[in-house]
């Protein structure tokens, strides 16, 4: 699943594409979108919220995508062959003179007034990326949880948005935290939002994100993607297991020698 940083680059791409002139072709193919049609409106601004993208246009409309596991959105010249998949998987296409954005498997996709964003967006905790960040109020939500795992409230987007399975694996081994250590036993549990906020920050722009001092493509990030291999820091064989066995794709790397686990946690793998 794409994380926020990804999603600032995207928001930042279909932004340049798509404010060039008014739409000349638009196409929503979901059924309840089927009759609306936004030609010849200009898009003002493409805005990422956490994982959430926000196209607004002229006249107090906005066009809500998530992406999730698999959506994807591509932007193709005049004359150039459309490569994201096939016909079957579009749900959107936006084109002016200049550009089109072409959204594939977007399994959310709706268009509401602009007033109205709150409605799709207003639960989520502050962005780490957007002009609203609040580490203050970020910590908050944080530990009103006190007894949750640390990896599980990382991932809920109603603490912070942005975060997903590989900044919520990378956070814990910057911590030398268990991801199923219980918040609230964190020590400066204060460090979260702030070093959450710099790997974003300085991740936003590049193309392969790092965590270490390293490019090296096999050494670019501690945990994530290592199941098996050495520990980066200490040589371990990092492990994997599902941090919520209720859902899908939740799957966390860690290092069990430099993150420990709690005495009362059995994660498996």
């Amino acid at each position: 699943m794409p994380e926020g940083d990804t999603v600032w680059r995207l928001a930042q791409r279909l932004h340049d594409a798509l404010t060039t002139g008014p739409l000349t072709h638009c196409d929503l193919r979901v059924p309840r979108l089927a009759t609306a049609d936004l030609t010849g409106r200009a898009v003002l601004r493409v805005l990422p919220r956490g994982k959430h993208l926000l196209t607004r246009f002229e006249g107090g409309l906005t066009l809500h995508s998530h992406l999730r596991m698999d959506g994807a959105w591509r932007i193709y010249a005049p004359g150039e062959r459309w490569r994201g998949g096939p016909a079957h998987q579009i749900r959107a296409v936006l084109g002016t003179a200049d550009h089109t954005a072409v959204g594939y498997r977007l399994p959310v996709l709706d268009l509401l007034p602009t007033a109205d964003e709150p409605r799709v967006v207003g639960h989520l905790g502050p962005d780490l990326l957007g002009p609203d960040w609040d580490p203050a109020e970020a910590l908050r939500r944080l530990l009103a949880t006190p007894a949750r795992p640390l990896g599980e409230a990382l991932l809920d987007q109603r603490n912070l948005a942005g975060i997903g399975n590989v900044y919520k694996s990378e956070l814990c081994f910057l911590l030398r935290a268990s991801p199923w250590l219980p918040l609230g036993d964190l020590p400066r549990p204060d460090r979260v939002p702030a070093l959450a906020r710099k790997l974003l920050e300085a991740n936003k722009r590049r193309p392969a994100r790092v965590t270490t001092p390293s490019a090296r493509p096999d050494r670019r990030l501690w945990v994530y993607g290592r199941a098996g291999r050495p520990c980066l820091h200490c040589g371990t064989t990092v492990r994997t297991a599902d941090q919520d066995p209720t859902a899908e794709e939740r799957v966390t790397y860690w290092c069990p020698a430099c993150q420990p686990d709690p005495p009362d946690s059995r994660p498996a793998g």
